[in-house]
């Protein structure tokens, strides 16, 4: 009878023991969850700025920079163009305080490169993001992702913060140093904090 009570005390304990460890285990996965969701949220930033019309156009739209998981995407809007295809880049300082937004300075370029198109063996300026299109009503929509910017990064040669987008009114012709000769700035926005 001893052995029977002993027995049965060892499988109570046995049992006990596995369902207290299962739900530690279940505790554990689930603050792992949670830690892995925060992560994430915590991995996506996002910055919206309203473009300013400049060298006397009628440029309007707006800019959204979103990180997430290494890569930074900018989605512009914009409306008032001409028809035909424009230029956007990122430029040195985010100051669009002059009528003609040269106060933007030149391109965004830390790495010391010639200018040319957006992934060119030969380099090009971090702020060279090309060309887009506006249709017969004037209006545009710009899609573009990179892993080389970060939004607050400590990289200098990442970090969009501080530095301006412009709309240029004619193309990058990915050629001309020191930016691609594509005309007046019709529109700007800084990207700062």
């Amino acid at each position: 009878m001893k052995k029977i009570h002993t027995l049965a005390l060892a499988v109570i304990l046995f049992v006990g023991f596995s369902c207290k460890q299962a739900k530690k285990e279940a505790d554990v996965s689930t603050e792992e969850a949670v830690e892995e969701v925060k992560e994430e949220i915590v991995a996506v930033k996002s910055i919206k700025f309203a473009m300013e019309a400049k060298s006397d156009s009628d440029v309007a739209g707006e800019v959204t920079f979103s990180e997430e998981n290494g890569n930074v995407i900018m989605k512009a809007n914009l409306s008032g163009l001409s028809e035909g295809e424009h230029a956007i880049h990122i430029h040195e300082k985010a100051d669009c305080s002059s009528a003609d937004g040269k106060s933007t300075g030149g391109h965004w370029n830390p790495t010391f490169q010639p200018h040319a198109k957006w992934g060119d063996e030969g380099g090009y300026h971090k702020g060279d993001i090309g060309n887009f299109v506006a249709d017969a009503e004037g209006n545009a929509e710009v899609d573009f992702a990179t892993a080389e910017w970060c939004i607050g990064c400590d990289d200098e040669t990442k970090n969009i913060l501080g530095k301006a987008v412009i709309v240029h009114q004619g193309v990058d012709d990915f050629t001309s140093q020191p930016s691609g000769a594509a005309g007046a700035r019709v529109a700007c926005t800084g990207i700062i904090q």
